[in-house]
């Protein structure tokens, strides 16, 4: 049975994360703080450097050779019935003439559903309920999404991309943009065609997508964090190492940061699509 004091663990663990977001939303809708160019400018900095040294961090310590496979075999499950019932909707839709536009909105449905930003609010959720064994649970499934889910989400986009003549050839993506990055390597990711790319008509070999999406997975600093992350994981976990202090530290002292600028982040964003 729950008990009030499990409730006030929960509420203890999530009420500071919602203030944060308060304080973001409010700094711009009503203390008018930070302007659109400042907002743009905060992203940045949590999409570049806050979130990946907190998903960094998280995955330094945990054990791959401890993964939870039940756990991830019913992420996996849950993904595809998903899928399924999505692909049903989007079929039906076609069926009845109203197909326009529900590739697009099976993706974003896709993605709403079943990349959760697990790390920001299911970790101080999970061990306020759970304790430690559940916040690692949480690491294990954030690093198979960032690794698994993220890639085959940017593939997908770029499939479409290139079958509604979208397409963006990133060998042509002129220096002014590549220097020019996105405020958030997410939400580049699900946006149009970016200004200053080379759109190209027609359909681009598999192989010319491949390479679409490598160059963006490459540009995303929280693909260096989990993969950098788990592979020294796994060396640290077979040869009984530890990060020395000086660099565990400097990871620590960005990914403090990680949970309230992306909170906050958050709040002064959503300000701009309300």
């Amino acid at each position: 049975m729950i008990g009030w004091g499990d409730v006030y663990k929960v509420v203890a663990a999530t009420a500071p994360l919602y203030f944060a977001l308060f304080l973001g939303y409010g700094s711009v809708r009503w203390w008018r703080i930070f302007t659109r160019e400042q907002c743009d400018a905060v992203n940045r900095l949590v999409a570049f450097f806050a979130l990946p040294f907190f998903t960094f961090e998280f995955t330094l310590h945990t054990d791959p050779f401890q993964v939870n496979y039940r756990a991830v075999a019913a992420d996996v499950i849950s993904k595809a019935v998903i899928v399924a019932v999505i692909a049903v909707w989007a079929r039906f839709l076609a069926r009845n003439g109203n197909g326009k536009g529900a590739a697009g909105w099976s993706i974003t449905g896709f993605s709403l559903s079943t990349l959760t930003n697990s790390l920001v609010v299911g970790v101080p959720m999970a061990r306020a309920m759970y304790g430690e064994w559940a916040q690692q649970l949480v690491v294990q499934l954030s690093v198979f999404q960032a690794i698994v889910w993220l890639t085959l989400l940017l593939f997908v986009l770029e499939v479409r991309k290139a079958a509604i003549g979208m397409y963006v050839d990133v060998g042509k993506t002129s220096v002014v943009h590549d220097a020019a990055m996105p405020e958030s390597p997410v939400k580049a990711d699900v946006e149009a065609a970016p200004t200053g790319a080379e759109e190209v008509g027609g359909k681009p070999s598999v192989w010319r997508l491949v390479k679409t999406v490598a160059h963006k997975l490459a540009r995303n600093p929280n693909t260096y964090a989990s993969f950098v992350g788990i592979t020294w994981a796994c060396v640290a976990n077979r040869l009984h190492m530890e990060l020395p202090s000086v660099l565990e530290n400097s990871v620590l002292i960005m990914s403090k940061s990680g949970t309230g600028m992306a909170m906050f982040s958050m709040g002064e964003s959503s300000i701009h699509y309300l």
